[in-house]
């Protein structure tokens, strides 16, 4: 019987011996192209194995990025740049108050299965939201984390938690975008990961009321993180020596039709 994305196995920890996640946060919005260069020449030195594993929390300034299966039409209005991420899905925004992970985990050193890893992306993201007295939830349907909104109408859910990865190398890239107090008028420039119905939009920490710092959220993250992927030790100040930029474009570029 074919697993669904309700019963697929949850964690991913490393093998007996393997070195502990490194764990880096940047206090100061970090630009998209200088991130991605890091992100690129991280994993490709952690699949030579020759550097630990990362997970990078961070800010970015205002930018809506584009997945392989972004569809021009979900461009409403260029707002802020826009660029081509590499990562699976669609369009998302990205900007001051949400917290974003880039995820770089050898999966040949954990289990190299792609669902699972995703499925446990997805339940770090909802355990760390349970700390806050929040009920995330994941959709078969719908990749990312959704909360309930029963009081905008029956069967109304809400965005908290965008996720998006790359493998390369069995080395995973990207990861997730959780909402802790963004501008959430910023996503009307956009249709949010292609999902167009009205009743499902976008919410944040704020917008349900909690009044979470940042350095709660990431305190949190790191608790939920260490049962479900391992050990995770501080990390050095990451390099940006990197000549890898991303490749941005205008509003009116075709380039998103291909992708």
């Amino acid at each position: 019987m074919n697993a669904t994305r309700d019963n697929l196995t949850i964690g991913l920890l490393p093998r007996a011996g393997e070195p502990p996640v490194e764990w880096q946060v940047s206090h100061t919005p970090v630009d998209y192209d200088r991130a991605l260069a890091v992100m690129t020449a991280r994993a490709a030195a952690i699949a030579r194995g020759e550097a630990p594993e990362l997970v990078w929390l961070l800010e970015h300034p205002p930018l809506y990025t584009a997945g392989t299966s972004a569809r021009p039409a979900d461009l409403i209005e260029a707002r802020f740049p826009v660029y081509v991420a590499g990562r699976g899905g669609q369009l998302t925004y990205h900007g001051p108050g949400q917290r974003v992970g880039y995820v770089m985990l050898d999966l040949r050193r954990r289990t190299p299965d792609v669902r699972r890893f995703v499925a446990t992306i997805e339940q770090w993201i909802i355990e760390t939201l349970a700390a806050f007295g929040i009920r995330g939830e994941r959709r078969d349907e719908r990749v990312g984390v959704w909360v309930r909104r029963p009081g905008k109408g029956e069967g109304f859910e809400d965005k908290i938690a965008a996720i998006g990865i790359r493998i390369r190398h069995w080395v995973t890239l990207h990861g997730f975008a959780l909402n802790v107090a963004p501008d959430l008028t910023h996503f009307s420039g956009i249709v949010p990961c292609g999902v167009a119905e009205p009743r499902f939009g976008v919410t944040s920490l704020a917008d349900l009321g909690l009044a979470a710092t940042m350095a709660d959220v990431d305190a949190a993250l790191r608790a939920a993180f260490q049962p479900l992927f391992g050990t995770a030790v501080d990390a050095q100040a990451l390099a940006s020596n990197e000549n890898c930029s991303p490749r941005r474009r205008s509003a009116n570029s075709s380039e998103l039709a291909s992708r």
